[in-house]
């Protein structure tokens, strides 16, 4: 294969395994290997039917008796209900007033483990924040959850982190109409960094000293779990045989196909690839030129699943590295022929298309522009010495966006994140969904120009927001909780609005400037009048010369 823009491989070995519910990309960091000592989780909850608003469910006592429904989160199915808890926590978006965070990626695996009755893995999560403090108190709970009720979704990976641990689980059902789940937990180490998108990815288990407990086996270390019969079933099932020690979560329930690679394991390795000097080894196996050259047969060297960072990771390079396009590598999406004349990464159609009997497969980066909404989660742990956990939300394309601090503590939602302000049919020019959705889809036509102007606006906001987390601290610490709640609520609800305000002007002046494909000119920050007061004669730049020269064979010439 040369340049990867588009790679093909024949209809028949490989499926298209992708649905497009399930297109979402997790980042994970751990206590030691972050800048300021928080844990980090990063989520991109990517579809095209998913509209972005910012979840919010208030703190609550419940009465005996009393029952939650559970609808399923990708299709609103009615799941049935479940006895209510006594009391639930304050869910803002993906995390919880103790700082709780749950996100996933969901990779589909072996069909024949899928079932439809019991719990959805987005209300798993969303019940867990509700009832949970700790990531492992959210394990016990999602587990025992699907071991009564059943686990009605495909095969799913949960990033779940507090402010001490982080952890990665995977999980798949056991087949129709069966209750509990297969599944692996396991602790990122405090100085490493982890990702998924997609793929199971967790393989071996440490099987020696482990101890088993009411069908839950811990390794030695106490950092893995698994259900107990995990291998017992696996090999009744005929997905795996051999030795107990050769065991491999991921063959065995979420085995490789071409995409489980180039449009999956490819997002993991391009965001290590931020953090590690030794990436260009594992090209060939996240791309899947090893797997296409041996016919499927081999994957080529297989990534880790965590690293040591080479530096500390800061927040904000978090953020970064959710806007990741690929840029500066072979995969790099805003390049070559399939992105047009002005290097836009936007598609027609699926993740690639077929033609004579060959499918072709586009590159998915982690931003894309599907994204409904996507966070980053601050685990800055107690909220004695400042303002507490911070989780940055931002909707719409992550490349376009502006991740704006939500605090885990605040009580309200501001109206431009408001669910019900808007709807994926229904348009709201007071909603940031599609206030982003009108600047990413209009700079999508001339990318090369007007990215440059959005991440200019877009670096204003967070380097504002930066700066002034530590002054928000210092102010609240000397507040009582009810007025360092309300402080908080009604900052976090401002900057966001404050945002969309920005934005709709951006929306304004980027049509403006760029219409029918000219460039108004501009001086001071106006639109440059003639000493007439005429508009200037605006410029018309013509199409690069790379572009130009693939399409002059076929335009009319003298």
């Amino acid at each position: 294969m040369n340049r990867l823009t588009l790679i093909f491989c024949l209809l028949a070995p490989f499926a298209y395994s992708l649905s497009p519910m399930s297109a979402c990309t997790n980042f994970l960091v751990g206590k030691n290997a972050s800048a300021d000592g928080s844990t980090i989780i990063s989520y991109a909850a990517d579809s095209y039917t998913l509209y972005g608003f910012l979840h919010y469910v208030p703190a609550a006592d419940h009465q005996p008796g009393e029952m939650r429904a559970v609808k399923d989160w990708d299709t609103g199915r009615d799941q049935g209900q479940i006895p209510q808890i006594a009391h639930t926590y304050n869910v803002v978006g993906n995390t919880n007033e103790h700082q709780l965070t749950i996100g996933e990626t969901t990779w589909g695996g072996v069909s024949a483990m899928w079932d439809t009755v019991g719990i959805d893995y987005g209300s798993l999560m969303y019940i867990a924040l509700e009832r949970c403090k700790t990531a492992r108190e959210a394990i016990q709970t999602m587990i025992a959850l699907v071991n009564e009720y059943g686990y009605a979704s495909e095969g799913e990976t949960f990033s779940i982190g507090d402010p001490n641990e982080i952890w990665m689980m995977e999980m798949i059902g056991r087949g129709k109409n069966q209750k509990g789940a297969n599944w692996v937990a396991v602790r990122v180490p405090d100085d490493c960094i982890a990702a998924h998108a997609n793929q199971a990815r967790v393989t071996t288990l440490p099987l020696k000293g482990a101890k088993t407990k009411k069908g839950i086996t811990t390794s030695k270390d106490g950092n893995w779990m698994w259900n107990a019969d995990i291998i017992t079933f696996a090999r009744e099932h005929q997905l795996f045989e051999g030795n107990d020690a050769d065991f491999n979560y991921q063959a065995a329930f979420a085995p490789f196909d071409f995409s489980g690679l180039y449009v999956c394991e490819a997002r993991v390795w391009s965001f290590f690839r931020h953090f590690s000097d030794e990436m260009d080894q594992y090209l060939d196996y996240a791309s899947g030129k090893t797997f296409l050259e041996t016919n499927g047969k081999d994957c080529g060297k297989r990534m880790p699943l965590w690293i040591q960072p080479n530096h500390k990771v800061s927040v904000q390079e978090i953020k970064d590295c959710m806007r990741d396009q690929y840029e500066g590598t072979p995969l790099d999406i805003t390049q070559g022929p399939d992105a047009g004349p002005w290097n836009t990464k936007l598609r027609y159609g699926s993740l690639g298309f077929q033609l004579d009997s060959v499918q072709y497969w586009y590159e998915r980066p982690t931003a894309t522009q599907q994204t409904g909404w996507s966070f980053v989660s601050q685990m800055r742990g107690a909220e004695s010495a400042h303002a507490g956990g911070i989780f940055w939300f931002g909707v719409d394309d992550a490349a376009t966006n502006v991740y704006v601090p939500m605090f885990s503590s605040i009580t309200r939602v501001p109206e431009c994140f408001r669910e019900g302000n808007g709807d994926m049919t229904v348009f709201s020019w007071t909603s940031a969904w599609w206030v982003f959705n009108v600047v990413a889809n209009w700079a999508y036509t001339k990318a090369s120009a007007m990215r440059p102007e959005i991440t200019t606006h877009q670096r204003k906001w967070e380097d504002q927001f930066n700066s002034q987390i530590a002054m928000i601290d210092a102010k609240v610490a000397d507040m009582t909780p009810e007025q360092r709640t309300q402080f908080l609520t009604n900052y976090s609800c401002l900057q966001a609005q404050n945002v969309t305000k920005d934005w709709q002007d951006l929306a304004i002046y980027l049509l403006v400037k760029y219409i029918d494909g000219q460039e108004k000119k501009v001086k001071n920050g106006q639109f440059e009048l003639t000493p007439q007061g005429m508009t200037a004669y605006p410029n018309r730049p013509a199409c690069p010369e790379n572009y130009l020269r693939t399409i002059a064979p076929h335009i009319t010439h003298e």
